[in-house]
């Protein structure tokens, strides 16, 4: 009796997905819920776990094979343990009748063969099976392993000729390339980079804000911060609370067309934008006007973990009204980020960098930041746009304004 391992139930709208990476090889052993595979689809990668402890006995779909939902991958052996012989592995590990001939005749030519036969193919490496007898009954004799040695030192310089050619090919030209299928979340961003591209009357506008007061008051209390709540005080938590803020003033930002209609929302859920191996990721965190400082950094925390480790589900990567990257991680001075659809703005946030700056007639060093809103000009106009990413700055400038709620 054998267990069918099948494709999980894909998500809605994903049609079909590919088999990414198998944990094990045909005669494992594998114990329950291990994971066995991983099936990736355009939006998150799906594990598919042993039902129960047994034999991995066949692969019947390999990595890179495109599969539907319920189709079958795999079949596991229960209870079986590893080295037992099976019905396919006794097939291939018991030799065939013909095979079993050729090793007794075998057998019965390296007992007759002559004692200085058996040293020339000793002094020589060669085994009775190298050489071809044609002495009486098929054995070998001493002109057969001469014939033999004679015909090998013959191709032997001429494949190491070839050798030495290829050799000397390889190191005149050291340039390759490599080419590698792209990834289906891969495929699917940049299906949707283009779509963005292409059905968005897309402008970015930019500003700049200084860092200082809120360096400061991180600096202040983030051992206090992060004795109290187990999570280090970041930035993120900063600009989504100036996000959601300006959201609640801008609501065309907050909005999203569809169709011939304007979609206005009435809650704020805030796409992260999150590099992971796959590529590029937006989990959503949710409700971002009912979250505190803590919550929203142990929310990001979560979400860029699972993001690394590929355990997004679809439901945290789905919705979201408005989406902040953070390329200055990376060291970006300044981008022009991609709007994410529906959404109909994006917020990137940059390197903060110390620049001298004119305060009250002086000259001042302080660690600015670049500000750039990609946003939709069917729906958003400059006036509304302008103003979202002065509200952003003037609160970072003085996040006390964030607690009062002026």
């Amino acid at each position: 009796m054998t267990i069918e391992i099948l494709v999980p139930d894909l998500p809605e709208s994903v049609a079909d997905a590919t088999v990414a990476t198998w944990h094990k090889s045909p005669g494992d052993s594998v114990e329950r819920d291990e994971i066995l595979v991983d099936i990736e689809t355009d939006k998150v990668v799906l594990e598919v776990p042993a039902p129960e402890s047994g034999v991995l006995e066949a692969i019947l779909e390999e990595e890179g094979a495109t599969v539907l939902s319920k189709q079958l991958l795999a079949r596991l052996k229960p209870g079986a343990v590893a080295g037992e012989p099976t019905k396919d592995t006794t097939d291939v590990s018991q030799p065939s009748p013909d095979k079993r001939h050729k090793a007794a005749l075998n057998e019965e030519n390296n007992d007759a063969l002559s004692p200085a036969v058996r040293r020339l193919l000793a002094e020589h490496s060669l085994t009775s099976e190298q050489v071809q007898g044609t002495g009486v009954g098929g054995r070998i004799t001493r002109e057969d392993v001469e014939s033999y040695l004679a015909s090998a030192k013959t191709t032997t310089p001429k494949q190491s000729a070839e050798s030495q050619d290829d050799d000397i090919a390889v190191s005149a030209n050291q340039r390759s390339q490599k080419r590698v299928p792209m990834t289906r979340l891969r495929k699917r961003v940049a299906e949707r980079l283009l779509e963005a591209k292409n059905s968005t009357a897309m402008l970015t506008t930019f500003n700049e804000v200084n860092m200082k007061p809120i360096m400061e008051l991180r600096k202040q209390y983030k051992d206090l911060f992060e004795k109290k709540h187990g999570v280090r005080l970041g930035f993120m938590s900063f600009y989504v609370k100036a996000v959601t803020e300006a959201l609640k003033r801008y609501p065309e930002v907050n909005a999203s067309i569809d169709g011939e209609d304007i979609v206005y929302h009435n809650f704020f859920d805030i796409s992260i934008a999150v590099s992971t191996p796959r590529g590029l990721v937006t989990p959503v965190l949710k409700d971002c006007d009912m979250l505190s400082v803590a919550e929203i950094e142990k929310g990001i925390k979560e979400l860029a973990g699972k993001g690394q480790e590929g355990k997004l589900t679809v439901e945290e990567l789905t919705g979201g009204n408005f989406t902040i990257t953070n390329g200055g991680v990376f060291g970006s001075l300044m981008s022009t980020p991609i709007i994410n659809p529906p959404q109909a703005a994006i917020l990137g946030m940059h390197k903060i960098q110390d620049r001298p700056m004119a305060v009250d007639g002086k000259v001042e060093i302080l660690p600015m930041m670049y500000l750039a809103l990609s946003y939709d000009h069917r729906l958003i106009d400059g006036r509304e746009s302008v103003g979202f990413l002065v509200t952003i700055k003037e609160l970072l400038e003085d996040p006390t304004r964030l607690l009062l709620d002026v």
